[in-house]
């Protein structure tokens, strides 16, 4: 009996703590999410003290942005559909075949989705545009087209899928499947009735981030979509920036937060099938050299799409960054003679280290006490909900958050406008879930006993984080603080509003230099886009060496 009551009074404290864990990350997303989206919607929908929710049908009605969400939703669906059947292939290799390199080419897979998008647009645009490469060299020009949109969207999701994915068919027991072939079934068969219906819930988990990403394009689109291509998030900044109708973006912003609210709860349903419905083995020892003609043709033509898909327009865009003699636009960095900034570009470098360490820090701490909240895969509907609020700054346009910023944190008691912080905490807020997604699983695969155990015996929550989980997922947390400082440094869309003219990121300056005319401002992006490629890749090489099996996803 008073053992009885022992466990309870532990399962009380447990309960309590998590409430507590979640309240930092609470505060933290209101504060910085919810109230400077709420304060640009506010600015946009209300008039002389009255919502205008009327508003919405009338926006809604025009044809022009009708074309819009149509073309939003369209280029996302083809998108997602050409990203899986390119990348599933990848998902494969690398998660049964072992071959050398495998490490390194890992790394080189996730390098697109922690570049900026506006660097990704400008990459496609060397490659496929009025005078790229292949108008060099076959007359080929795709950027009039939606081509050059959906193939720079496969680059920049390829990571998604091979992760998701192969993460989770890594960790599959083979040895069913062959027990399947044993009793005759062919190979097409076993892979159909044993292995894709356990995939089946990551597989629906990539398509939905990779829609999501897509459905919210933004840099992609606006370099390589012209006047002819629009999606939401560049209707968004249009109206915002250029036309300043506030009321015209807030619609779009609220039908852009419901979409994406609908996504990401279907994301988490299929989220909770995969981790609940499967049993997973160590990966360590289902990864064998490829055997025969058709797993050698396969990492073959992986290899080849990879090469010509993600490593051709990288390469592109260093070959750019070299065009001139005695490495001119690298030189040109250091000078701020004639640049749009009031400090030479090559301070963006230090700018970008500073605020990325920053945003990290911020993102380790709100996104591993919220990863400590939902470690219980048995947690009601308010802690599963707070997962999802978690989700929702990756798909919330980062155009409303930046000018969000503005509005919102300009006066007493939050006047962060004028100081450096504002983009730590931007960038923190995309980095979050990234850390969630990653430390998560692994805190989950954690014994529950032993924490039960170790709280029955007196322990403290905080002592049971320290004795039991901690020496558990260190390797995961700096896996974690890895990827959010590899995006800290991407980020554009909200930084873009917010970083000081002397103070500019390195995505903020190579957009600032795209948008002048000359050959020198090109070439300087591209030698910034050329920095900003090595340190992304240097820092996931890093992450490589620690990654841990459960750790490969995002």
């Amino acid at each position: 009996m008073d053992l009885a009551r022992t466990e309870v009074a532990a399962r009380r404290r447990g309960n309590a703590a998590r409430l507590g864990l979640m309240a930092l990350p609470v505060a933290f997303f209101g504060l910085f999410f919810a109230y400077p989206v709420a304060a640009i919607l506010a600015r946009g929908l209300r008039v002389d003290g009255v919502w205008r929710f009327g508003r919405l049908g009338e926006v809604l009605a025009q044809s022009d942005i009708r074309h819009v969400l149509w073309f939003t939703t369209w280029q996302a669906l083809a998108s997602t559909a050409l990203t899986l059947l390119i990348a599933l292939p990848g998902a494969y290799v690398f998660a049964r075949l072992d071959f050398p390199g495998k490490q390194v080419l890992r790394a080189v897979v996730t390098v697109p989705f922690v570049l900026p998008t506006v660097v990704v647009g400008t990459a496609f645009l060397a490659l496929v545009g009025r005078g790229g490469l292949l108008d060099e060299l076959w007359g080929v020009r795709l950027d009039t087209t939606v081509w050059a949109i959906l193939l720079a969207h496969v680059f920049f999701n390829y990571a998604v899928v091979v992760r998701t994915v192969g993460g989770l068919w890594a960790q599959l027991d083979p040895r069913q499947e062959e027990a399947a072939r044993l009793l005759g079934a062919s190979r097409l068969r076993a892979w159909r009735t044993i292995t894709l219906p356990a995939l089946g819930p990551a597989v629906a988990a990539a398509a939905l981030m990779v829609f999501l990403f897509t459905f919210t394009s933004f840099g992609v689109v606006q370099i390589l979509g012209g006047p002819t291509f629009s999606t939401l998030e560049v209707e968004i900044y249009r109206q915002t920036s250029e036309i300043f109708d506030l009321s015209t973006a807030a619609v779009l912003t609220v039908v852009q937060f419901a979409a994406v609210g609908a996504i990401l709860a279907v994301h988490a349903w299929t989220v909770r099938r995969r981790e609940t419905a499967l049993r997973l083995v160590d990966a360590s020892g289902t990864a064998r050299r490829p055997r025969g003609a058709g797993q050698w043709a396969l990492l073959a033509a992986v290899l080849a799409s990879i090469a010509l898909l993600l490593v051709l327009p990288l390469a592109v865009l260093v070959q750019r960054s070299f065009d001139a003699p005695d490495f001119a636009y690298y030189r040109a960095l250091t000078s701020d003679e004639g640049n749009v900034f009031l400090v030479p570009p090559i301070e963006a470098i230090g700018n970008s280290l500073e605020y990325a360490l920053a945003a990290t820090a911020i993102a380790v701490v709100i996104g591993g006490l919220a990863a400590a909240a939902l470690t219980r895969r048995d947690a009601g509907r308010l802690v599963r909900g707070f997962d999802a609020l978690l989700m929702l700054p990756l798909g919330v346009s980062a155009v409303t958050v930046g000018f969000g910023f503005l509005i919102a944190l300009d006066e007493p008691p939050l006047n962060l406008r004028a100081t450096w912080i504002l983009v730590p905490l931007a960038q923190a807020l995309v980095g979050v879930p990234f850390v969630v997604r990653t430390m998560l699983p692994v805190l989950r695969a954690v014994d529950g006993r032993l924490r039960e155990a170790a709280s029955v015996l007196g322990a403290s929550p905080w002592r049971v984080w320290r004795e039991v989980d901690l020496p558990m997922v260190r390797r995961a947390l700096l896996v974690a603080a890895g990827f959010a400082f590899a995006v800290s440094l991407g980020e554009f869309g909200a930084t873009v509003f917010i970083a000081r003219p002397d103070n500019p990121t390195l995505p903020v300056a190579v957009a600032k230099l795209l948008g002048r005319a000359g050959e020198l401002n090109y070439g300087q992006a591209m030698a910034l886009s050329t920095i900003l490629m090595l340190v992304c890749a240097v820092a996931l090489l890093v992450l490589e060496r620690l990654r841990t099996d459960r750790t490969g996803e995002f």
